[in-house]
């Protein structure tokens, strides 16, 4: 009897071989539906272009669809109408082809229809390929306004972080959102230490690609003193330790200094060889930017500043920060 029983790794072999083909034939799938509605666009914007079809040609072709393919869905008029935006959005940029394969249709509906500027859509399209996020979570980061926080609130770190690492602020934002976490206005650091905890994965994705957890409260010793680090992290693209010090209170230069202590105990006793120097977050309830440009500028240790909000962002006032940074960049002729 016991001849019969095999480890569970054994049929776990099994199972992770059914999900890499389910996952193949997924893909292979949604390929061919992306292929499908691209050129189901660009035949209907051909043939209005033309004069040929009209508003109500595009109606009675959802209408001759369903006679012919009954109950076949996605092809209404209003999805029609959407393979014609697709198509007309990104025919002058192929070299999105690639990525464009990548998402799935409902994720592109989110992208089509609340972007406001070719380069917001690429910046979704490109990100939500890198951060393989789902179409739940290309809604999410969409109603955080992440672009636009991207292009006016750039990331806040030292000088010498910039210089080893020029890439990094690809990786970090200037603000993160945990509305999530369910956390009243007024919470303690124990509360939010908790929170991340129990929702580490959504933390993780709010972090980005690429982001694996280390450990929590994270034990140093020097000397003969005991430290703990908040949160410690380990960044696969940028090859070094993240250090994570939360702060549920306003931004002080003060704070730099306890992060660097951190930071050099990480790089003596527990930086390997190969990795990069530890790099330091401090995640803040709230910061002056005038205030953190300053503790920052003769700060030598690779240190980041952000600050962690709880709601979603104002979108009117995010909005209207895009438009004078268009106007200001493009010129008022080209913004709409």
């Amino acid at each position: 009897m016991s001849n019969l029983i095999r480890p569970d790794h054994d049929f776990m072999a099994v199972v992770q071989l059914i999900e890499s083909a389910r996952q193949r034939a997924s893909r292979a799938v949604n390929t061919e539906l992306i292929d499908l509605y691209w050129a189901v666009g660009e035949y209907v914007s051909q043939k209005l272009s033309t004069d040929a079809w009209g508003k109500g040609t595009v109606e009675a072709l959802a209408d001759y669809i369903q006679q012919q393919q009954p109950g076949l869905r996605g092809f209404s008029a209003k999805n029609i109408w959407r393979m014609r935006q697709f198509y007309e959005a990104y025919r002058e940029t192929p070299i999105l082809s690639t990525l464009l394969r990548e998402l799935p249709w409902s994720a592109h509906l989110h992208v089509l229809t609340r972007s406001k500027y070719p380069e917001e859509r690429e910046f979704y399209l490109r990100t939500a390929t890198e951060q393989r996020w789902s179409v739940r979570e290309v809604a999410r980061q969409m109603d955080n306004q992440l672009f636009a926080r991207t292009i006016t609130e750039p990331v806040k770190m030292a000088k010498a972080l910039r210089e080893a690492q020029p890439q990094v602020g690809n990786h970090f934002k200037d603000s993160y959102y945990l509305e999530f976490l369910g956390l009243p206005q007024e919470h303690a650091e124990a509360d939010l230490h908790r929170a991340l905890m129990q929702h580490l994965r959504r933390f993780l994705t709010e972090l980005g690609r690429d982001f694996c957890f280390v450990g929590s409260e994270f034990p140093l010793q020097v000397g003969g003193q005991d430290f703990a680090l908040d949160l410690l992290f380990f960044h696969r693209g940028l090859n070094c330790l993240v250090a994570i010090e939360l702060k549920v209170d306003r931004f002080e230069p003060e704070h730099l200094g306890k992060l660097n202590f951190y930071l050099e105990a990480l790089d003596r006793d527990h930086k390997k060889p190969h990795e990069n120097p530890t790099i330091g977050l401090l995640l803040c309830a709230s910061k002056d930017d005038e205030v953190v440009e300053y503790a920052l500028s003769r700060s030598l240790s690779p240190a980041l500043v952000a600050q962690y909000q709880t709601q979603l962002p104002d979108k009117k006032l995010l909005q209207a920060k895009l438009h004078e940074f268009y106007l200001a960049n493009l010129g008022a002729g080209e913004v709409e």
